[in-house]
C-alpha cells in the first residue's frame, strides 16, 4: 500500500546518519621559520628582484591545509581513565597534519607597489588528543579557523650570481573541531521538513556613528568632575 503524504504530522523513518561518538575543541599556535626563499622575478620586467626592489614591512603570508593528506590519522591506542568513578577505555590517538604557507610581499612605490608571490613551503604538525574514538570510527577534524602572520622579516643580499633571499618567521594560529564518528541506521518518528520562508531584502540603514566610550573620555581630571575646588 502507498504511503500518505503527511503535512504537519509524524511518520516512522529508518534514515542513514552518523552518529557522535565524541566531540571536542581546541586551538594550537606555533611558530614556523621559513630561511632562504630566493627573491622571485620583477612581474613587468622580468629581472631578478633584489632586496632594495622590496618593502619588507608589507611581507604578509597565508596558509592553508595541504591539497594531499591534509590530516593523517597515525594510530590509536587503548588507555584506560576513572571518569567520575567509573572505569573507561578511551582512545589516545596520534593526528599529523601538513599545511601550505605561501609568502607574499610588495614591490617598492617605485617600482609599482604590486604584490609579488616570493614561494610557497609545506610543513606537518602533529599533535596527540584523547577521544572515544574506538577501531572502527572516524577521525573528522575540521577547521573552524586558520590563520597567521608575519612576525619578523629579513632579507639577505645576495651576490652576482646568487639570487637575495628572504628569511621569515611565521606565527600559525589555528582552531580545530575533532569528532569521532560512525555509520549507522537509526529508526525514528520524525516531522518530514517543509521549506522555510523567503526573507525579504533589508532595507538601507540609517546612518550611524561609532560608539563612544563615556567612561574613558572625556571625564574631566579623572575624579568625576571639572577640577574646580
Amino acid at each position: 500500500m502507498q504511503a500518505k503524504n503527511l503535512t504537519g504530522g509524524q511518520e516512522l523513518l529508518c534514515i542513514n546518519t552518523e552518529k557522535v561518538y565524541d566531540w571536542i575543541v581546541n586551538e594550537a599556535t606555533f611558530d614556523l621559520s621559513l630561511t632562504d626563499l630566493d627573491l622571485p622575478v620583477n612581474p613587468v620586467t622580468g629581472d631578478d628582484l633584489e632586496c632594495d626592489d622590496i618593502d619588507i614591512d608589507t611581507v604578509s603570508c597565508t596558509v592553508a591545509p595541504a591539497e594531499v593528506d591534509p590530516i593523517v590519522v597515525l594510530d590509536r591506542i587503548d588507555q584506560e581513565f576513572v571518569v567520575d568513578g567509573a572505569l573507561v577505555t578511551l582512545q589516545l590517538v596520534n593526528i599529523r597534519k601538513n599545511f601550505e604557507v605561501t609568502i607574499f610581499v610588495d614591490l617598492i612605490p617605485e617600482l609599482g607597489g604590486a604584490t609579488v608571490e616570493v614561494g610557497t613551503a609545506e610543513f606537518t604538525r602533529c599533535e596527540q588528543v584523547i577521544l572515544c574514538a574506538p577501531e572502527g570510527t572516524d577521525i573528522d577534524v575540521t577547521y573552524t579557523d586558520l590563520d597567521c602572520f608575519v612576525c619578523a622579516a629579513a632579507c639577505d643580499a645576495g651576490t652576482t650570481t646568487e639570487a637575495d633571499e628572504l628569511d621569515v618567521t611565521v606565527t600559525v594560529r589555528l582552531c580545530q573541531s575533532i569528532q569521532s564518528t560512525y555509520d549507522v541506521t537509526l529508526e525514528i518518528v520524525a516531522d518530514f521538513c517543509q521549506p522555510r520562508d523567503i526573507l525579504p531584502i533589508p532595507p538601507c540603514p540609517a546612518p550611524t556613528i561609532p560608539p563612544q566610550c563615556p567612561v574613558v573620555f572625556p571625564n574631566g581630571n579623572g575624579n568625576g568632575n571639572n577640577g574646580d575646588d
